[in-house]
């Protein structure tokens, strides 16, 4: 599954795209599909509580802090563009391997 996640790295960081499904009833990582990362969240999006949420759980479920998570195109799509920085690709993938 998670040979499907499409990560780029750059001298910034990793970045990656993230599909939000906001209003769900639990906070998850869901795995990869169709080369993005599926997230469930509990927030609504309005006033950037999904977007909030999707930052605190990657960057908790990856261990880094959350100014280290960032979401770089996307902010009002269920689409998004997360670039995280001092993480590489297999501590990214390693993720996806707890789901």
């Amino acid at each position: 599954m998670s040979e499907d996640l499409k990560v780029t790295a750059t001298p910034e960081g990793l970045l990656f795209t993230v599909h939000v499904q906001p209003r769900a009833s639990r906070s998850e990582i869901c795995g990869a599909k169709e080369g993005e990362l599926r997230l469930r969240l509990t927030s609504p999006p309005v006033e950037d509580a999904a977007n909030k949420q999707c930052v605190e759980l990657i960057a908790k479920s990856l261990g880094v802090a959350k100014s280290k998570v960032s979401i770089k195109s996307g902010a009002k799509s269920r689409h998004k563009v997360v670039k995280v920085e001092g993480v590489d690709t297999d501590a990214l993938l390693s993720l996806l391997k707890i789901k």
